[in-house]
């Protein structure tokens, strides 16, 4: 498949998650009284994780995370060249998602949605959970997303059942995220977040690249272990 059209894929389908994921969440958050909580957001990202990946996983394999795309270089699932066109792909999608629902939450008046869900620890953490529970938070849940991309996945394509268990993942992951950090557990989801929302957002963004960017390592390191094959599939050419 081209690089064009798997990077597009890629743009499409971070942006189709970021602007629905952070819609319900940032409406759970910044508009009081209208029935959003955890799971839903948990929810809406897992499924927004699915649907993207059965439209576009014949395409760019899915990544729609720089962790996961950090995932399959490390276990030598994606080739070297196609890591940073990937990343900057899903910044970019992620950062026209968070812009699109920018217009949408500017268009009522009353409580503003517009920090769009940022991510922080501290004082920004929902549940003020500091520095070093929301950087473990961050590595061992996107380890668990990263880990069931890998083991479910081949090569740049994904298997049948994959956008199932990797949306189950990600749902899983918010669940458990959300009170503690806001739920990151893609470093392009907190990038768009951080651009809008400003201040503290921005600051702490440095967290939400580390912590995953961790997570999706590990998880690169220790997939091809469990593997029949311990070196793992050598990347496309």
């Amino acid at each position: 498949m081209p690089v064009g059209k798997r990077v597009g894929a890629e743009i499409l389908g971070t942006f189709m998650l970021v602007f629905a994921g952070s819609a319900v969440a940032a409406m759970a958050a910044g508009i009081p009284g209208i029935g959003l909580g955890t799971a839903a957001i948990a929810i809406a990202f897992g499924l927004g994780v699915l649907v993207m990946s059965y439209a576009l996983g014949h395409v760019s394999g899915a990544h729609f995370n720089p962790a996961v795309t950090v995932a399959a270089f490390i276990a030598r699932r994606f080739p070297a060249k196609d890591v940073m066109p990937y990343i900057l792909a899903q910044v970019a999608g992620a950062v026209l998602g968070a812009l699109a629902l920018f217009v949408v939450a500017m268009g009522k008046p009353g409580p503003s949605i517009a920090g769009l869900a940022a991510n922080g620890f501290g004082a920004q953490s929902p549940n003020g959970f500091e520095m070093v529970a929301c950087m473990v938070t961050e590595i061992v849940l996107t380890f668990g997303v990263a880990l069931t991309f890998l083991a479910t996945n081949e090569r740049r394509a994904m298997t049948a059942h994959a956008p199932i268990a990797v949306g189950l993942a990600v749902a899983l992951a918010y669940l458990v995220a959300v009170p503690i950090t806001g739920g990151s557990i893609n470093p392009a989801r907190s990038t768009a977040a951080a651009i809008f929302a400003g201040g503290a957002a921005a600051s702490q963004l440095w967290l939400f690249w580390i912590a995953p960017l961790i997570g999706g390592a590990l998880a690169g390191v220790i997939a091809p272990l469990l593997s029949r094959s311990p070196q793992g599939e050598p990347p496309e050419p």
